[in-house]
Order: C-alpha cells, then sequence, then structure tokens
C-alpha cells in the first residue's frame, strides 16, 4: 500500500491499521501541534455505486458526534472532510490498541482489570445515552486503550449510532453479530440502550473467557443461536470467575429485555459492588480508578459535578493511605494542596486542644490554600484509623477545566458557609 504524504492539511506519519472499508493513519496536525488519528474511507469504495454511499454516510454519521461527546472515555472527534473525492475524520490518537488482544485466551487481563474497563464502558455509554446516542456496535475492536497495560479505556466508533431528536440519516442492519442482541438480530426496529448493555455483556463475557459465547461457523447458525439458544455459563470455560461476575454477565446479556439491566446506573452499580467482593486487599497501595469514581460520587462536596468533571478530578488528585498516628497536616507548615478524606477518621487540633474530628467525605487545607498568609496551616490533622486521603494541589486545579475549577469554588464556599454557621451556633450556645 502506498502511503500518501498529506491529507488536506495532515501531515501522514504511518499506517496504525486497515479495516474493510478504511484505513487508519497515524497523522500530524500542523495547527494544533498534536498526533491525531486519520479514519480515511477506502478510495475503492467511491466507485461502488451503492455501498460507498453506505460507507460515506457511515462517516457522516460519526463526524456528526464532534462536540457532542466530550467524555474522558469516548474518543474525541476533532474535524471531519466529506466530499465526492474523499472522506476522512481526525480523531484523538489512542496508543495502546483495541481490546482484542484481551479477549483471546492467551491475553486475559486480571478480573479486577475486566472490572475496571467494563465499568468505565458502561459510565462512557450512559453518558452518551443521556446526550441521545445509541452505539450500536460495541465490540472489543471499537474500544481503545491508553497504554497497552492499563484500564483508562475510550470507545470509539460511533458510525452506527443511533442519534435521537436528530436529522442525521439514521443506518439499519448494521454492527457485529457476535455482539448483537437477540432484538438486533431479529432486527427489531425499536432498539435502544439495552442494545448495548447487551452487547458490553458480550464483550465482558469474552473478556472473562478468551471465547464469545456463540461461537459457528456462519452467521446464520450465529443469529439463530443468539436469538434461542442460552450460552454457556463463564465459569464453565473458567470455574475460578467470582460467582458475582457471572451474575452481571447473565443479566446483561439476557434474551428477555426486560430482565436485562434497564438502565447504564444498575450496570455500573453491580459492577462496583463486584469490584468490592473481588478485590478484597485491605493494603492496596494504588487504588483502581473504579474506586475512586465511587468515592468521590459519594463525597457531598462533589455533588454537582458533571462526571466528566469527576474523571477530570481523578485525573489530577494524588491518593494516599496513612496508619493511624500519622500527621497529614501539620500546624504551622506551608502547604500548597488540600485534601478530602475518603477513608477513616482523623483528629484536628490547634496548639495541642482537640478542635474537632474529620469523616469519610470531609475536606480540609483549603483555608491555608487560598489565604493571603503563604498558605501556613492553621491546625494540625492527625490520622486516629487507617484513613485514605484524596490530595489536589494548587497547581493542579488552576490547570483545570474552567468548568471544574467552578464547582470547586462554589463548593468551597458551601463549605465555609457550614463551617460558619455551625461556629457562630457554638458561640450562641456559650451565651446561653
Amino acid at each position: 500500500m502506498n502511503l500518501p504524504e498529506r491529507l488536506g492539511k495532515y501531515e501522514i506519519r504511518r499506517l496504525l491499521g486497515t479495516g474493510a472499508t478504511a484505513n487508519v493513519y497515524l497523522a500530524w496536525d500542523p495547527f494544533h501541534q498534536r498526533e491525531v488519528a486519520l479514519k480515511r474511507l477506502d478510495p475503492a469504495w467511491f466507485r461502488d455505486p451503492r455501498r460507498g454511499h453506505l460507507f460515506r454516510q457511515l462517516l457522516i454519521n460519526e463526524a456528526s458526534l464532534a462536540g457532542k461527546l466530550h467524555h474522558p472515555h469516548i474518543v474525541r472527534i476533532f474535524d471531519a472532510v466529506i466530499d465526492e473525492d474523499d472522506a476522512y475524520i481526525a480523531m484523538e490518537y489512542v496508543p495502546g490498541g483495541t481490546l482484542e488482544p484481551l479477549a483471546q485466551p492467551g491475553g486475559l487481563a486480571p478480573f479486577e482489570r475486566v472490572i475496571e474497563i467494563v465499568f468505565k464502558c458502561s459510565r462512557a455509554l450512559d453518558f452518551a445515552f443521556h446526550k441521545g446516542v445509541t452505539h450500536r456496535d460495541i465490540k472489543p475492536a471499537n474500544i481503545l486503550l491508553a497504554t497497552s497495560e492499563g484500564s483508562d479505556i475510550r470507545v470509539s466508533d460511533f458510525g452506527a449510532a443511533f442519534q435521537a431528536a436528530s436529522d442525521t440519516t439514521q443506518i439499519a442492519n448494521l454492527g457485529s453479530p457476535a455482539y448483537m442482541s437477540p432484538q438486533q438480530v431479529r432486527e427489531s426496529p425499536l432498539l435502544d440502550h439495552r442494545a448495548d448493555i447487551y452487547s458490553l455483556g458480550v464483550v465482558m463475557y469474552q473478556l472473562l473467557t478468551g471465547h464469545l459465547p456463540f461461537e459457528t461457523d456462519n452467521n446464520y447458525n450465529l443469529v439463530y443461536r443468539i436469538a434461542h439458544e442460552l450460552p454457556p455459563l463463564v465459569t464453565e470455560y473458567r470455574p475460578e470467575i467470582p460467582e458475582p461476575l457471572d451474575v452481571i454477565v447473565r443479566r446483561a446479556m439476557d434474551k428477555d429485555i426486560e430482565r436485562r439491566y434497564q438502565n447504564w446506573a444498575e450496570f455500573s452499580h453491580d459492577l462496583m459492588l463486584a469490584f468490592r467482593n473481588v478485590v478484597t486487599e485491605p493494603e492496596r497501595e494504588s487504588i483502581p480508578e473504579t474506586r475512586k469514581f465511587q468515592f468521590l460520587r459519594d463525597i457531598a462536596f462533589f455533588r454537582d459535578f458533571t462526571e466528566p468533571e469527576l474523571w477530570e478530578t481523578i485525573g489530577f488528585s494524588q491518593w494516599s493511605q496513612f496508619q493511624p498516628g500519622t500527621v497529614i497536616l501539620k500546624e504551622g507548615e506551608a502547604g500548597d494542596y488540600f485534601c478530602f478524606l475518603a477513608e477513616g477518621e482523623a483528629r484536628v487540633r490547634r496548639s495541642g486542644a482537640l478542635l474537632g474530628v474529620f469523616t469519610p467525605g470531609d475536606c480540609f487545607g483549603e483555608i491555608a490554600l487560598f489565604s493571603a498568609g503563604k498558605g501556613v496551616r492553621s491546625a494540625s490533622v492527625e490520622a486516629t484509623s487507617v484513613v485514605r486521603v484524596i490530595t489536589i494541589r494548587a497547581k493542579a486545579l488552576q490547570r483545570a477545566s474552567d468548568a471544574c475549577r467552578m464547582h470547586f469554588y462554589k463548593a468551597f464556599l458551601e463549605v465555609l458557609a457550614t463551617r460558619l454557621s455551625l461556629t457562630s451556633s457554638r458561640v450562641a450556645n456559650l451565651g446561653v
């Protein structure tokens, strides 16, 4: 294959992959000074009078989502050029490859990594659903890894997506048969997000076992089995798979759409519970992002944060575990950071006198950060049990998005108002 030197303003560096209808290149965007992935429709399809139009429409469908799905676990669309002679879109470059190697018998990931990957997919697809978008082609090839060893993912390829309340032409009868729900293979006209839930259940099945639920030598048999048969239990391939994961897969893939998970929140909730059951090491040094997300969701401070802002906060925060007796903040010392208590209990002292006790969800250290006194701590905070602490530094917050930073400042004002109210009540009680 001859590699083009340029596509429009983009400088082509190398071929990343070849599909049935399109090639994907690593390219350089000189205007924005960044690497991008360019997905270009194979020029041969322009000569096909019927299918050429269909595949051009797929790119148009995907390009129409540019700017609509801003989520840390969805591939961003930057640009699109679609005319009579050429068709390509410029996307975020995600270097870790697809999930396909992790869906093979020889490449299976640990259970906790599988849960974290599927959890992030469920949150991304829930975000898309609330924007009126159903993907309709969820499979390992359309889920990208930020790094080959991690669990940070991006859902890609929304070409077959259904968009509610959209003027964009919707494309029917597309998708990958092995991952289709019974409703899709029967070509039901009333498909919704529960079709994606089924497909993600199939992906989870494959990540746990290295096998598809139904493996046949032709699509006719495959479609029949999806519509009428029950797949083998995941434990038939791997008896050591924990029961909660087996239960989740079976419910996500239930043929009866009314018994399937009815929304992404239910799916995500069960994944979170399964994670707690599967990962039982109390002294884990690293906290999986699945748990971090749930921690933030449970803290009142982050009540008004959007889901992308929660993931953004996870990205620039530090998470640490301390033993009882550890001084987390020391009175009189300078500090350019503030903290949240995620787990455990800590006491606050000033000049040796006990001022109070912090419990999970409490914020501390922010007064020094925003004061004019060069960030000197006015009190000490000491762990009284094993604690998990979330630390956010001033420079990290300054680099956050405007919306995320605004929510931090708004929440800080609420914390300050609550503390002033409590102080006023105490003073009033002392005067009685």
